[in-house]
């Protein structure tokens, strides 16, 4: 499975492509930021987004996309451009027929780390250890990127399964 990670964000959208299974090493494809200045209307912010990461679709042609699910903060402005940021990149993959997943910042820092509460600092350090690599991604959104992608891999075969008995269990329902 190939995917995708995307932190989004309008200065600096983290990207990175993580290709492996469960239970094996993964590889790391690439990671980056895609970046808008910030003083740039919004509208142009937001197509150099989507420019970005149409460019590392052509590129790398993930499997899923993997999005930060965005969460509430205090400061409104920043959710705002996440949330927009975001949106962009489901956008981008679903117009591509692309399965998109949005996974908490908790659930990703649980998958990598082994603790919902863990920084920035050891998230880091564990996308370096688990994909092998000399020294953490830079900037950070370029690491929190690549987490995505790796908790998506770790969690998707048990979400499928999920899933498909969600599924069998209604079409049961529907039968009797």
């Amino acid at each position: 499975m190939r995917v995708l990670g995307v932190d989004p964000g309008l200065t600096r959208c983290g990207v990175g492509v993580v290709e492996g299974v469960a239970g094996r090493p993964l590889t790391m494809l690439g990671v980056g930021v895609v970046r808008t200045p910030a003083d740039a209307e919004l509208g142009h912010r937001l197509v150099a987004v989507e420019q970005g990461i149409e460019e590392w679709l052509d590129t790398h042609r993930p499997d899923v996309v993997a999005v930060e699910r965005v969460f509430s903060q205090h400061n409104v402005s920043t959710v705002m451009g996440t949330a927009q940021a975001s949106a962009v990149a489901m956008l981008c993959a679903a117009r591509r027929g692309i399965p998109v997943a949005l996974h908490t910042p908790s659930e990703v820092k649980a998958a990598v780390t082994g603790s919902g509460r863990a920084d920035k600092a050891q998230v880091g350090a564990m996308v370096t250890r688990l994909l092998r690599l000399a020294e953490p991604p830079r900037p950070a959104d370029a690491a929190d990127a690549l987490a995505l992608a790796i908790c998506h891999i770790w969690r998707a075969p048990a979400q499928n399964r999920l899933q498909r008995a969600v599924a069998q269990h209604a079409s049961k329902g529907r039968t009797r």
